[in-house]
């Protein structure tokens, strides 16, 4: 296959109708004669990614040369990811969204193949490696006037979540409940730390976290059955559709709004203040600094201000 001038790598997401124009005209400015790459997690069912394949299709403009591939890529595995890197690597395509979405929720005590508790290793450490691997591929393909974007995928239960930096894998007392707050909170205090080192760079890439909603999707399965009752019977009234809980998701990918805004926390496309423990920049140093040895990375942000 080849690569003809620009790349893509974005998660599983389906689309309202306003949202479909937004990224057609995205596509129509900047995605002529592309590559489009498709990273799908392992937890995706083929009628999900069959429909964002019929998606993407539909919203490039006819006029454009365009290919579409998968690529697998596990986030619960260190290994996949890495190879995922290597794969994407080999292509020698560019790369100018990035959207980390992949996760679970209030799932039983059990680890990654790597040793790491499932919330922190999967929601968290998978895309704090998927990016920093991929950081010079963005970098090299963001411009001035078009930054290319990383837009992680957090949640409102941010706000109760609580880091315990001696304790990540919450060994010492296991709460699902817990484990999955301390990991969106992981995901807004690495955008932030990340946000700051780009801008210290000086690269031409923008990093956001979206809090998408409460969204009636099947993240729920492991809640106790009087929630699954609950949900089923208000769901229509109370939770978005995954086509609204997308639509902050797409709005950081591909508006021009924000084009070179960084460092945002964004809710129903706009920005608002997460929890206040995020913008402690000390804690985001330190959390940067254990990730990277967590997942064998150097830790270059040691050399920024």
């Amino acid at each position: 296959m080849k690569c003809l001038e620009k790349g893509i790598v974005v998660r599983e997401m389906m689309q309202p109708e306003r949202e479909r124009e937004r990224l057609h005209t995205y596509c129509s400015q900047q995605m002529m004669m592309s590559d489009f790459f498709l990273r799908i997690n392992r937890r995706t069912s083929k009628a999900k990614w069959t429909f964002c394949l019929k998606f993407y299709l539909d919203s490039v403009p006819h006029e454009a040369a365009v290919s579409v591939e998968f690529l697998y890529c596990d986030l619960a595995s260190m290994k996949s990811i890495r190879q995922f890197v290597q794969q994407f690597r080999a292509k020698n395509c560019t790369l100018h969204v990035l959207v980390n979405n992949a996760g679970v929720m209030l799932v039983p005590e059990r680890q990654t193949e790597d040793g790491f508790e499932v919330h922190f290793g999967l929601n968290y450490l998978g895309h704090f490696l998927l990016t920093n691997l991929l950081l010079d591929t963005l970098k090299q393909s963001g411009t001035h006037s078009h930054s290319a974007r990383i837009v992680t995928v957090s949640s409102a239960t941010h706000y109760v979540g609580k880091l315990h930096l001696d304790d990540l894998q919450s060994r010492c007392s296991y709460s699902p409940h817990g484990a999955y707050a301390q990991s969106k909170l992981a995901l807004v205090l690495f955008t932030y730390r990340l946000q700051h080192l780009l801008t210290a760079n000086g690269s031409h890439v923008t990093a956001n976290v979206v809090d998408p909603g409460v969204v009636n999707t099947e993240l729920y399965k492991h809640v106790f059955w009087v929630v699954k009752v609950f949900k089923w019977m208000t769901a229509w009234l109370l939770f978005k559709t995954p086509e609204e809980g997308a639509s902050t998701t797409i709005y950081a990918a591909v508006s021009p709004e924000i084009e070179g805004a960084g460092g945002c926390y964004l809710y129903n496309e706009e920005r608002t203040k997460s929890a206040d423990v995020a913008y402690d920049e000390e804690l985001q140093r330190r959390l940067w600094t254990e990730s990277c040895k967590m997942v064998g990375i150097s830790d270059e942000s040691s050399r920024a201000p």
